[in-house]
């Protein structure tokens, strides 16, 4: 079974795969890059995966995530995947990632010296 700290590190590694990829391209390539685009589907749904198998008592301790938006955001693309829009998905890397990124790193430097 994984623990929070695994879910975390995942969290962690798909953020700096889109933050990355996103300061490679602009919205007008990413729009027209089929791959880019799915792979960037693919790591929102694995952010919010993680968040979902988080313990309530983890998400208690690190409320400024928005854990729950996360998880309802993986749920929307994982069954609507008919009606994703790519624009959205833009504006959530663009905006949301950065701030995500930033309290990820600072969850993960707490929870690492608990073990060290």
């Amino acid at each position: 079974m994984k623990s929070d700290l695994d879910y975390i590190k995942h969290i962690h590694g798909e953020i700096l795969f889109l933050k990355e990829e996103f300061n490679k391209t602009n919205k007008d390539l990413f729009l027209i890059n089929n791959v880019l685009k799915r792979a960037f589907v693919r790591s929102i749904e694995i952010i919010g995966e993680a968040s979902n198998k988080l313990s309530d008592s983890f998400k208690k301790k690190y409320p400024d995530p928005e854990w729950r938006k996360f998880s309802a955001t993986r749920n929307h693309l994982i069954h609507g995947y008919f009606t994703v829009d790519y624009d959205i998905v833009w504006d959530l890397v663009e905006n949301k990632i950065p701030t995500l990124h930033l309290q990820i790193t600072e969850i993960l430097g707490k929870e690492k010296n608990l073990f060290d």
